[in-house]
């Protein structure tokens, strides 16, 4: 069993790039818990919920119905093992849900195996679901791009699916219930078969777009509350002005991102002396997301800190940020988050999205002209793990050599720092 106060292995698992986190965590419990798959699913991560590894007969076919009915048999906080539908077999599972509801589901090597050290699996888990938490909440901009494409393919291509399943469920349905069948019995068996196939098939269709979409107002109330915990020992007055239910809801990312960049804001205007009352609040129309904070403050705000802070999410985002700070009339900040992503690009879009972040500033800094020892020196890391991304690189990019990739670095027009 991996030593849990073995700090250095686990810090490996919660340090690389969150798409791999599956692959690193699975390797991590390997001795200690044998299993043929892996499963993490977090609302967290919108574009990506489930992370998976492991055999693909398994992984492949897990759904997004089979992990909510899974979690919601394994209470917060605890963890067991049961038999529970996964990748469309009943199959026996070890499951744990940590205290915020991040799920994690092994499926050992044999069914017959009993559950090994479960208390400390559980502790291990804790620290990895809280690393995955933080990585959302501090997205790097790439992530934010990542996801938002993610959850886009994914929200088009479950509208299609769905459109097409409920077209040829009406259609039996519709053939099941003529008259013109006389064998009564088998019509309403088939007929109560296919009505709860299409009951569960929009089922499946609302569960599997909440993971992509929140109701504004509900994205708020959560802000609200983070906040209120935030500044619970702050003096200062709190309004929140919440945006009406009837909104458009907000891609996954968008409201992560809003609610990360508010509370950014909201930190930076606790930080002037004096302040007494914060106004919070969101609107939204077809288009846009908007954030408003205003307070009735000194007008000492740091807006050059906050600026910083919130350009590398607004640009990724194409949001829109004014920051007004005027001494002795208070500061206010508007930020106006679009729902739809801008025609054009990123500029490394040419470049597979399959590259870790990793891999970006590796390849920036080979396009650079910079060897292995350079790169391994700017980065801080070893250069056996230099040649490591440099082979994954090359394998990803379709090429063979060093100034091959450095020419697709350079019509991605990524290679400044």
């Amino acid at each position: 069993m991996p030593d849990p106060a073995d700090l250095t292995a686990l810090r490996d698992v919660i340090e690389g790039p969150l798409r791999e986190i599956a692959d690193r965590f699975s390797r991590f419990l390997a001795d200690g818990w044998p299993h043929q798959a892996l499963v993490i699913f977090t609302r967290e991560c919108t574009g990506r919920p489930r992370k998976v590894t492991g055999a693909r007969d398994i992984t492949d076919k897990v759904t997004i119905a089979e992990l909510e009915a899974l979690k919601a048999s394994v209470p917060p906080g605890h963890q067991l093992t049961t038999t529970a539908a996964l990748g469309g077999t009943t199959r026996t599972v070890w499951a744990v849900q940590d205290p915020i509801g991040t799920l994690l589901v092994l499926v050992p090597r044999s069914s017959r195996t009993r559950f090994p050290h479960p208390a400390p699996l559980a502790e291990v888990f804790g620290i990895v679901a809280t690393s995955i938490r933080q990585q959302v909440t501090q997205a790097s901009p790439d992530y934010l791009a990542e996801s938002r494409a993610a959850s886009s393919e994914r929200a088009r291509t479950i509208a299609e699916m769905a459109a097409a399943h409920e077209t040829a469920l009406v259609t039996i349905l519709t053939t099941l219930r003529s008259s013109r069948l006389d064998d009564q019995r088998a019509r309403l068996a088939a007929t109560d078969s296919a009505s709860a196939a299409l009951v569960a098939l929009r089922s499946a269709q609302k569960t599997d777009l909440a993971q992509s979409e929140e109701p504004v107002h509900t994205a708020f109330g959560r802000l609200r509350r983070e906040i209120r915990q935030m500044l619970r020992h702050h003096d200062a007055q709190l309004d929140f002005v919440a945006p009406p239910k009837s909104g458009r809801p907000i891609p996954g990312e968008i409201a992560h991102a809003a609610r990360a960049m508010t509370r950014t804001a909201v930190l930076t205007f606790t930080g002037q002396p004096e302040l007494t009352r914060l106004r919070v609040a969101w609107s939204s129309d077809s288009t846009a997301l908007h954030v408003d904070v205003r307070d009735q403050g000194p007008g000492s705000l740091d807006s050059t800190g906050l600026r910083l802070q919130l350009d590398g999410r607004a640009k990724t985002l194409g949001a829109t940020v004014r920051i007004d700070a005027l001494p002795d009339w208070g500061s206010h900040v508007a930020i106006s988050v679009p729902f739809d992503p801008a025609a054009g690009g990123r500029p490394d879009e040419t470049l597979p999205s399959t590259l870790n972040r990793r891999e970006l500033e590796v390849l920036r800094l080979v396009a650079q002209g910079q060897r292995n020892k350079a790169i391994a020196d700017t980065l801080g890391i070893t250069e056996s793990t230099v040649k490591f991304h440099v082979t994954g690189l090359l394998k990803k990019l379709g090429v063979a050599s060093r100034g091959e990739a450095t020419a697709l670095a350079l019509s991605a027009g990524i290679t400044s720092l």
